[in-house]
């Protein structure tokens, strides 16, 4: 058994006079600019039984509310979707929980062929030659198909609709700050990405355009004609898709799409408090040496049987710092799995079905909530599973009331979306009923009025 045995002070001492400093204190002082540092001690209760902090810790976790104890609306990018039982079971499987990175292939045969057949769903969902095994989350694919357009072109400024996730557009700015590539929005016209606009951004020195289809309100975007402007550039086209909705909506490689990412959480991964997703990441076979994080392949052993291995690893951990395309250690592999099983689960005919259900229950929820008086449409444009619509009274006034009533009747767009201070973003999945849109309805017609008359008092 191993010990740890704390350094006696002469040990310090000794340790800080090698660096050349006479104290801790002195070193954080150096190192650390003191608008970040605490300047007190921590705020730390004193010490409890197991039993009480297990007391404590029950007593907070009762203060949750999840999608189990209200009827959600909320979307924005992570759905309340059913997941199925079996999903559960393969996915807590110690052989498959448990595992890192397959360094050693001769004993990681099964979880490669996971990332091989996972791969071969989201090209297959894409139409798209070559997916990596995989990227963090949507927003962290969307900055990593910034950063392989770098590499392709060397251009320096980077379009993006702003029909685009909040979160992925933060975190392109980010990237894009830390190699110097400008970035241009461009607005919304009608609920779509201006045509118009969007034209008139692109230049000879955009490195890459970036849209979502369907977009963050909800909207179908004409991805070929949005793809088609750079056509003829050197720019390569980038589309965040819901993978969802790829069961009704034109692939991205039927589009013109150059790389196609997007948020795996759709698919067999529960809400969770907030995580862990994976992030999707597909592209033509050009980019395949740019790609983030790694590609499992099929290739056949010294007996000429079936086997797989890492055909591509492209992070700092595999190959020289300098030639890696990213620095992801993780392939959210388990989360991944439960990806490709819940497309084997639902399958061809399945996800089709999927897709035309949200279709006709979002048609219909768009219908009852815009006969709401106090209720309107923001656009008028094609919708899939989200849209949104404007209320006539404050609308975090709104949510909580109806939070109040046992649902969530969506997110509020203001943070994200200035020009709709009073915007609403409503989500619908396959468990949500017409009895549950009905109640939403008949529950904001009772809201809007109460609250307004409430702020107007």
């Amino acid at each position: 058994m191993s010990h740890y045995t704390a350094a006696a002070p002469d040990d310090i001492r000794e340790m800080l006079a090698t660096i050349g400093v006479d104290s801790v204190d002195e070193l954080f002082d150096r190192l650390i600019p003191a608008g970040v540092r605490l300047g007190r001690d921590l705020d730390l209760p004193a010490g409890m039984t197991e039993q009480d902090v297990y007391g404590r810790l029950r007593e907070l976790a009762g203060r949750n509310v999840s999608a189990e104890d209200e009827v959600s609306f909320l979307g924005a990018g992570m759905y309340d979707n059913y997941v199925p039982a079996f999903i559960d079971m393969l996915t807590s499987r110690s052989e498959l929980l448990t595992p890192y990175t397959p360094y050693q292939p001769e004993v990681s045969q099964g979880n490669l062929q996971i990332m091989f057949e996972y791969q071969t769903a989201i090209s297959e969902l894409t139409a798209l030659p070559v997916s990596n095994a995989s990227v963090y989350e949507a927003p962290s694919a969307l900055a990593a198909a910034g950063y392989l357009a770098k590499l392709a072109n060397g251009k320096g400024r980077f379009v993006v609709s702003r029909g685009v996730h909040p979160h992925g557009r933060e975190t392109l700015r980010t990237v894009a700050r830390g190699y110097g590539i400008e970035v241009t929005e461009v607005a919304l016209a009608d609920g779509v990405t201006d045509a118009a606009a969007w034209e008139a951004a692109i230049d000879d020195d955009t490195c890459a355009v970036f849209f979502q289809n369907p977009n963050f309100l909800g909207a179908v975007e004409d991805a070929a004609a949005l793809s088609a402007a750079v056509a003829e550039r050197p720019a390569l086209a980038v589309g965040q898709y819901d993978p969802v909705c790829l069961g009704i909506l034109a692939p991205p490689g039927e589009c013109g799409v150059d790389v196609a990412v997007g948020e795996g959480q759709q698919l067999g991964n529960r809400l969770d408090f907030g995580g862990p997703s994976f992030g999707f990441f597909a592209a033509t076979t050009e980019h395949l040496r740019r790609m983030p994080g790694r590609i499992a392949g099929e290739t056949t052993d010294a007996d000429g049987r079936r086997g797989f291995g890492l055909t591509l690893q492209t992070r700092e951990q595999h190959i020289r710092r300098e030639r890696a395309t990213s620095n992801i250690c993780t392939s959210q592999a388990l989360n991944a799995l439960a990806g490709v099983a819940y497309l084997v689960w639902l399958g061809r005919e399945g996800i089709v079905e999927l897709g035309e259900l949200l279709l006709r229950r979002t048609a219909y929820a768009r219908e009852r909530l815009a006969a709401v008086p106090g209720v309107r449409l923001v656009h008028e444009q094609p919708a899939i599973r989200e849209f949104a619509v404007v209320l006539d009274a404050p609308v975090e006034a709104v949510i909580e009331y109806c939070a109040e009533r046992g649902i969530n009747p969506g997110l509020a767009l203001a943070p994200h979306y200035e020009e709709y201070p009073e915007g609403l973003l409503v989500a619908i999945t396959e468990q949500r009923t017409r009895a549950d849109i009905d109640r939403l309805a008949d529950l904001l017609a009772e809201a809007i009025p109460t609250v307004a008359t409430a702020v107007a008092a």
